[in-house]
């Protein structure tokens, strides 16, 4: 049997670093080794919250993501399978119709502000790191990410922070630092944490190709 995937979580707080971190994680990676997975990309289609307006959806809370999905594919691409995650449109707040076929691999990452606060992501988990930054560093960032990326006006997004970013991180991420194996402060800055975890993967995926090879002769 080929040994099971090294499962690496990266969670913390909105505009913290995480996917400025894991990009570096990824970039020092052969593409054949890994697979990808983001907790944003499980947010829910409209539909799901009957149509309502979204203004009114409070996005940070852990009601606003199917990861009970993510959870179900996490298992299945442990145990080999290929999966069809979904595409999350922010601007419209759809979900495509179309989906990204992802297979396994030695190492499987899985980034996202909340992915820490379900149990059973935790307990599928190898290495779990936090991304952890400055909430007024974290502000500026998400203020330039919803502008530029996402195309949100600015009084509405600091509304949102006001209302719900800073008290759902308060409630929701922010306690989920406690399972963290690894903490990086500074977000993607800190290059010299990152690269000590980057040794560490690299690490892990020639002990995971040593004790495919061993399986296989036996």
């Amino acid at each position: 049997m080929t040994p099971k995937p090294i499962i690496i979580g990266i969670a913390g707080g909105s505009a913290s670093g995480k996917t400025t971190v894991t990009k570096k994680i990824l970039e020092s990676l052969d593409s054949k080794e890994f697979s990808y997975f983001s907790h944003d990309s499980y947010y829910k289609d409209l539909f799901q919250h009957d149509e309502k307006d979204p203004a009114k959806i409070n996005f940070d809370h852990p009601n606003s993501l199917e990861t009970s999905l993510l959870e179900q594919q996490l298992i299945d691409i442990t145990n080999g399978k290929t999966i069809q995650q979904p595409i999350y449109d922010f601007a419209s707040h759809r979900r495509q119709e179309n989906t990204i076929s992802v297979s396994p691999a030695p190492i499987i990452i899985v980034e996202g502000i909340l992915v820490f606060h379900s149990e059973t992501i935790r307990n599928l988990m190898d290495i779990k790191i936090f991304v952890d930054t400055d909430a007024d560093e974290r502000l500026i960032r998400r203020l330039k990410r919803d502008i530029l990326e996402r195309g949100r006006e600015l009084d509405k997004i600091l509304q949102r922070y006001q209302e719900t970013v800073k008290p759902m991180h308060q409630r929701f991420v922010e306690p989920t630092k406690v399972w963290a194996d690894i903490i990086i402060p500074r977000g993607g800055e800190n290059n010299i944490a990152i690269n000590m975890v980057i040794q560490k993967i690299h690490f892990l995926i020639n002990e995971f190709h040593k004790n495919k090879e061993k399986t296989l002769e036996a």
